[in-house]
């Protein structure tokens, strides 16, 4: 009988595991966790039992926000731990009132200081004890790191340890046994904390969804920087490097006008970035032109953002910005001339100590600075997952070739690392790598970007095959790993179907079909080209 990959198989296989407590039991069992659950270094600041029958507003916690929405029956249990004498990670664990024995962990965004309130809801909502939190502080403002070393150390590593090992033991407190498997979600930020629990603290979870991660953090913060510094900033009004919005939309199309039919066809999406060797020469302004057009020194800055990062030694610090990208989301956030805020944080109060720093000297000496002193260790740039995949750990990452942020190139560099750090030339036992046409940070974008990997609007068909948290289910309890990921977009609901790394995703005249990477391309007739 061949295996069902669906939603409806899992719960069948789960049910008889299914822990609900009596529907009159719940509120008191609920409130019992205030007053009769002692745990070291923990204060449990209420618990209480929601009856939800249609999603609604509840009072959030820490400063990011005042409500939140949620959509299930469930014990919403606010505590926090005391991970130092100076340090303290508040969380939230959402205990839905039908358990199938599943722990799941969210991680954070940005610099972190936001409870993660859209994934709690989705990982309620598929019977998962969720925890979530503000991993350390409150906000996304870096000042808090100042004179904070502890708070610090939360956020690079230790509030994502600190949610799982609190939160499972509220969970064996309220439904009166143990979770059997446990698992985590994040991206971004929370996809650098996934995969520094993997490095630090390898049982934590039995499963990782970690997408587009924000590894190599101290470099993808320099880089950022950089990209800003082509452009002109701080100084844009001196600069004739600048490059304003406008001319960003002119140079986004042309991009695609170059490269959108690499891969047989023209939709807006560039398959594969890596393969764009775009040349910004064609903009370059002819006579008097001064509009519509690019100088030459604004030449020389495209030129050096859609590069690698090198250092002054030749080595590489950060793979090229995809293109494809500059229209997306975040991009002008990057590309506007100014030095993002997270990266401005991170330098001025992390690395430099100095509030006042403009980035009128940034160079990439500021970025092996930033190597050196590596603060609470956030690198997260280490190939060493032996002990997790030991433990018999599964590592399921994810990352949108469209993503405006973070270089999809670096997941590739991150496979890469692991594979020689472990002697595997394929990792497919343990980790998988899937690389997302089209869609931007995270969520979103032109591309089939829906794939249950973020709250419910991620959400588009309810089956393992198009959804990575049940995929990750299959692969953890059934011994199934994903293969594939079909994905869904936003408009019409068009599918794709999304290849696992080093496979590649080629047009085959009717849909796109994922190949080994050393096999012969196809034409469109579907003949080896």
């Amino acid at each position: 009988m061949p295996l069902m990959r669906a939603s409806t198989f899992l719960l069948l296989l789960v049910a008889p595991l299914a822990h609900c407590l009596p529907q009159d039991a719940r509120p008191s069992a609920c409130k019992a966790l205030k007053t009769r659950l002692h745990l070291e270094n923990t204060t449990i600041l209420s618990a209480e039992h929601l009856d939800i029958s249609q999603p609604k507003n509840i009072t959030a916690l820490g400063t990011c926000q005042t409500k939140a929405l949620a959509s299930t029956p469930m014990c919403c249990v606010q505590f926090v731990v005391n991970t130092t004498t100076t340090s303290a990670v508040h969380a939230e664990a959402w205990l839905p009132d039908t358990w199938y024995g599943r722990f799941l962990a969210v991680g954070n965004g940005g610099l972190g200081g936001c409870i993660d309130y859209p994934n709690l809801d989705y990982g309620a909502s598929l019977h998962f004890a969720t925890v979530g939190s503000n991993n350390g502080h409150d906000g996304q403002d870096g000042s808090v790191f100042v004179g904070h070393p502890e708070v610090l150390n939360d956020f690079t590593f230790r509030a994502i340890h600190a949610e799982a090992v609190i939160g499972k033991q509220i969970v064996e407190a309220y439904y009166g046994s143990p979770h059997q498997r446990s698992y985590y979600l994040g991206c971004s930020t929370g996809g650098r904390q996934g995969t520094q629990a993997a490095l630090k603290y390898p049982d934590d979870f039995d499963g990782i969804i970690a997408g587009s991660p924000a590894t190599d953090w101290n470099h993808l913060m320099g880089w950022m920087a950089m990209l800003a510094r082509y452009i002109g900033a701080p100084h844009i009004s001196s600069s004739p490097t600048f490059i304003p919005p406008a001319l960003w939309d002119i140079i986004a199309a042309e991009v695609l006008k170059q490269c959108d039919s690499l891969d047989g066809v023209v939709d807006g999406i560039i398959t594969e970035p890596d393969a764009c060797n775009f040349r910004p020469e064609a903009l370059v302004c002819v006579g008097d032109a001064t509009e519509g057009c690019v100088s030459v020194p604004q030449l020389e800055a495209l030129r050096k953002i859609y590069q690698p990062l090198f250092g002054t030694d030749g080595e590489l610090l950060y793979p090229r910005y995809d293109p494809g990208t500059e229209q997306d989301g975040f991009a002008q956030a990057l590309l506007n001339g100014s030095v993002v805020s997270f990266t401005n944080d991170w330098f001025r109060y992390t690395i430099l100590n100095d509030s006042s720093y403009d980035f009128s000297n940034f160079m990439t000496k500021d970025i092996l600075l930033a190597d050196r002193i590596n603060p609470g260790d956030i690198s997260t740039f280490n190939g060493n997952l032996s002990e997790f995949k030991a433990s018999g750990g599964k590592f399921l990452t994810y990352h949108g070739r469209r993503d405006e942020l973070i270089p999809s190139g670096n997941s590739k560099r991150v496979y890469n690392l692991i594979s020689k750090t472990l002697g595997m030339p394929s990792l497919d036992s343990f980790y998988r790598l899937f690389l997302v046409p089209g869609m931007t940070h995270c969520l979103g974008g032109p591309g089939a970007s829906r794939f249950g990997q973020y709250g419910l609007a991620s959400t588009a068909v309810n089956t393992s095959s198009h959804n990575v948290l049940l995929a990750m289910v299959d692969w953890v309890e059934g011994g199934v790993p994903p293969d594939t990921v079909t994905g869904t977009d936003f408009g019409n609901g068009t599918q794709r179907v999304h290849c696992r790394y080093p496979e590649r995703s080629v047009w085959d005249g009717e849909a796109y079909v994922c190949i080994p990477l050393d096999a012969p391309s196809l034409d469109t007739s579907g003949q080896n080209a």
